[in-house]
């Protein structure tokens, strides 16, 4: 039995499957399989993978009947054998030692459920800003006390880098299907759940942009889908029985707000540092000054400000107001 499935789902790939086929099967690491779904292409793709199954025998293949992502990830873990399972993109490209330098970590802590690795997208020319602060911000991201103080700001594992243990992949619910990003709840409720996550500290794998990823196109990956994912899983952990405090009464505050209010929590009040924004009401909360902070001690505080340093700055003022992070606060922009 492989100790590694990795599981490939794959739509009108044809373009690009071969590259990420052989960069699979060019693994340093060799007990592994790949489980592809073909999951409704009308190119070449079944044909593709058709032959790199004759091929090499660790490839294996199924299909769905274009049931979009969810539906192919699920089919593929029902037919996985491997107690470490794996997630891989059709067009992008894994380093030789990807899964070698993962496996390695998961055998060296086994308090880690999951873990990613550094990315960087591709082909340069096209990648925009905010993919660009989005690679950085991951790639930062290494040990499970990192990946736990920012598993609200933004998915602190790339998707297709993941590897969990099966065991707790199968415990939260494995993929489902969701009004926002199906990465994005999994690793929430992975860690809602308790188990501790981490990233291998290495660009290992090339992640293709496009853009018509499903990413760029679809209104489950919008921000707003984002705000609601996040606030759904805030309201069942950190604010379960606490009021929120959200600091920032901009476009940001403003729509974590509406999206907790909508999961049945309690908006204590917002507090800015922006002049012109304190002694306003958005729906009724009051927006405060920082001097009000320590009036709503037994609140628990969510940074949410988008503006680059913002999340250093709330950070450090908190902390020196004697709020602890993870415990009074945390940073969700």
């Amino acid at each position: 039995m492989p100790r590694i499935s990795v599981l490939l789902p794959c739509r009108d790939a044809a373009a690009f499957l071969d590259e990420a086929v052989a960069s699979l099967l060019a693994q340093r690491y060799e007990d592994f399989e790949i489980i592809a779904v073909d999951d409704g292409s009308t190119d070449d793709t079944g044909k593709k993978l058709a032959a790199w199954a004759a091929a090499d025998r660790r490839v294996r293949v199924c299909r769905t009947p274009g049931q979009g992502i969810v539906a192919a990830l699920t089919a593929a873990l029902a037919a996985a054998r491997g107690g470490l399972i794996a997630r891989m993109d059709a067009d992008d490209v894994a380093e030789p030692t990807r899964l070698e330098k993962q496996v390695a970590l998961l055998s060296a802590d086994s308090r880690v459920a999951a873990c990613g690795t550094g990315v960087r997208y591709f082909p340069r020319r096209i990648v925009r800003d905010g993919a660009r602060r989005y690679e950085a911000w991951i790639n930062a991201l290494a040990h499970p006390e990192d990946l736990a103080r920012d598993v609200f700001v933004e998915c602190p594992i790339a998707h297709p880098t993941l590897m969990v243990r099966r065991e707790a992949l199968v415990g939260v619910g494995a993929w489902r299907a969701a009004p926002w990003p199906e990465d994005f709840d999994l690793i929430l409720r992975l860690h809602v759940g308790g188990f501790a996550l981490a990233n291998v500290p290495e660009v290992l794998h090339h992640w293709r942009e496009r853009p018509d990823r499903l990413s760029r196109t679809d209104p489950r990956y919008s921000l707003d889908a984002f705000q609601r994912c996040r606030a759904h899983y805030l309201a069942m952990s950190e604010l379960d029985g606490r009021r929120a405090l959200i600091i920032g009464a901009g476009p940001v505050g403003k729509s974590l707000a509406r999206a907790l209010r909508a999961e049945g929590a309690d908006i204590a009040a917002f507090i800015d540092l922006d002049p012109r924004k304190i002694g306003q009401q958005i729906h009724g909360t009051p927006v405060h000054g920082r001097e009000a902070l320590g009036r709503f001690r037994g609140a628990y505080a969510l940074a949410a400000v988008g503006n680059e340093g913002a999340r250093a700055e709330i950070r450090e003022w908190l902390r020196s107001e004697g709020w602890m992070e993870g415990r009074d606060f945390r940073a969700v922009a």
